[in-house]
């Protein structure tokens, strides 16, 4: 760019954008010869990349070319049909352009005012993917960056319509403050305990009540936790249940969890930001949780519905709680509203917001209700393929099986390696192996039948033939690691 000022002309941006989208091109028609990832040297990497900044700019293909060389290698490609680690998100070609259109005209939804049609567009996604779901449309509800946000925020409102003082100016420490408490399964995400941590609430608040043999809460110990602490002088803020937890993909029974709630006037915050959105897949033949009797829910399309990061949803049916947490308008922010509009800034702490609404809209177009649950069950398929793999070889275990395409996978061996802990530290050994070779890559989690490997299937690309390669991966990884 040799000007001074400006920035590139648009025939050059039209140029450049040509040359990303061809190198991106080539890299998804050749995806299954890229390694997922591989082992890496982190002060390697940190010296071939921490450069001095250039006094003069570059040009792009040099950047582009420099992107592809130094960078691009040493991710972790979870844009992968070989990615099966965590909650595998997957972004979608229609989210990845509007993830481009999005960032060029870089708008800002705070405000109804600030960006109309992005507002509006915002409520349009909110119904539709609440429809998916199964919950109330009208609710409140906005786009958040990620389920832990969304969760605290949910419990944000929870303690403010708990406690019977003003939290918004006394705090948790003022004359009339009280102990507050959330409780959960202990088999919920840690982001319950983010919340508490960052509500003032604190962690020994958090109650974990035990879970179940297909490790879903109890209901009835959940009563007898809120009768105790209730009689100990306590305040029940909220109970998180929680639809697809993160080390099995366990449902709660929120039919006996919400009654609870209901009768002792308790918050209920639904955590289904894995397992919501397959309400509408075929394949859960009506067997999936009712969501909507939750006071507040999270989705994640991010997760399931392959819209690229960062895109959550967060619904509350008491209209006007969240508005009453977090709607703080100083003079420069004031507008009028007419015809039902409202700024969705008053539903959360966060000003500045992006136009998320778009890429969902693009990707919910693209495919249609029929494309998404096509989609969702072909991959509920993958996941039984594989369960069936696992099921049918005596050197292999598939402990906690779930309704979701989550599968937790054991290797124990015929004729056995030793103790529990070998057999730990084998399954880890495997993990570490499978990830290193680039075939694949899993996480991991420590249930009750000990280290389990975890395989996430979400990515739209990823096939049945990924499935038997997956399969052969992970039996060289066992062999190797005997």
């Amino acid at each position: 760019m040799p000007e001074t000022t400006g920035d590139w002309a648009p025939a050059d941006f039209e140029r450049h954008g040509h040359e990303l989208l061809a190198t991106l091109r080539q890299h998804f028609e050749l995806i299954r010869d890229v390694p997922v990832a591989r082992p890496y040297d982190a002060a390697e990497l940190m010296g071939r990349l921490d450069t001095a900044l250039p006094e003069q700019g570059e040009e792009f293909p040099r950047i582009l070319t420099d992107t592809w060389e130094n960078v691009v290698p040493d991710l972790v490609h979870w844009n992968h049909p070989a990615f099966h680690a965590y909650f595998s998100t997957c972004a979608s070609f229609p989210g990845m352009l509007a993830e481009t259109m999005t960032a060029a005209l870089n708008v800002n939804s705070m405000l109804w005012k600030t960006s109309p049609s992005a507002s509006a567009l915002e409520q349009v996604v909110l119904r539709w993917i609440a429809e998916l779901a199964g919950y109330p449309g009208d609710s409140d509800g906005l786009l958040v960056g990620g389920a832990s946000l969304a969760t605290l925020y949910a419990l944000g409102a929870a303690r403010d319509a708990a406690l019977d003082y003003d939290v918004r100016e006394e705090g948790m420490s003022g004359p009339h403050a009280k102990v507050a408490r959330i409780y959960t399964s202990d088999q919920a995400h840690s982001s319950v305990d983010k919340a508490a941590i960052t509500l003032g609430i604190g962690l020994r608040n958090v109650v974990k009540v035990p879970s179940d043999d297909r490790y879903g809460m109890r209901p009835d110990l959940l009563e007898s936790a809120i009768a105790r602490d209730v009689a100990a002088g306590y305040v029940p803020v909220a109970v998180v249940a929680t639809v697809g937890t993160t080390s099995v993909a366990a449902a709660d029974p929120l039919e006996p969890i919400s009654e609870i709630c209901r009768r002792l006037g308790v918050w209920l915050h639904v955590d289904a930001a894995y397992g919501g959105l397959f309400a509408f897949a075929s394949r859960m033949g009506g067997e999936a949780e009712d969501v909507s009797v939750g006071d507040s829910l999270v989705v994640n399309p991010q997760k399931t519905l392959f819209v690229p990061l960062d895109s959550t949803a967060l619904y509350c049916r008491r209209r006007g709680a969240l508005a009453n947490t977090y709607r703080l308008v100083p003079e420069y922010l004031t507008s009028v509203h007419t015809g039902g509009t409202f700024d969705f800034m008053d539903l959360s702490p966060q000003l500045g917001r992006g136009f998320r609404a778009l890429k969902l809209w693009w990707v919910l177009r693209s495919f249609g209700r029929s494309g998404l649950r096509s989609r969702l069950d072909h991959a509920m398929e993958l996941a039984d393929r594989l369960r069936e793999l696992a099921v049918g070889d005596p050197d292999w275990q598939c402990p906690a099986p779930s309704r979701y395409p989550l599968v937790c996978l054991r290797y124990a061996p015929r004729g056995g390696v030793g103790s529990g802990t070998d057999l730990d530290d084998l399954n880890a050994r495997i993990v570490k192996e499978l990830n290193d070779s680039g075939e694949a890559f899993v996480s991991h989690s420590v249930i009750r039948d000990g280290y389990v490997i975890r395989v996430s299937l979400a990515n739209i690309h990823t096939t049945a033939d990924d499935i038997e390669r997956l399969w052969a991966a992970l039996n060289h990884a066992a062999e190797k690691c005997r």
